[in-house]
């Protein structure tokens, strides 16, 4: 059987870009804990975030985008793949 295409159906999600910034109460942080969402932080420089996700653990890194799915699962994504995916949504 041959290969079908598809096309994602659009989803508004919500994101957070993380700065590199380690303080404990970051926003993007408090946003993740406040969500009911986990991570924990790694060592290296830069530091690393990693974000407990429905597959496992992620590691995110500086300025990385950081977003809560349609579950409200969070996962970390690149920022040339986010920006080729996500548009933003108009209040």
């Amino acid at each position: 059987m041959p290969a079908q295409k598809f096309r994602k159906k659009p989803v508004e999600i919500e994101a957070m870009q993380w700065d590199g910034d380690v303080r404990p109460r970051h926003p993007l942080t408090a946003w993740i804990r406040e969500n009911g969402g986990e991570y924990t932080w790694t060592a290296g420089d830069p530091q690393r975030l990693a974000i407990v996700t429905l597959e496992g653990e992620m590691v995110a890194m500086p300025d990385d985008w950081i977003i809560r799915g349609v579950k409200g699962e969070f996962y970390p994504c690149k920022p040339d793949i986010f920006a080729a995916t996500y548009e933003a949504v108009e209040a």
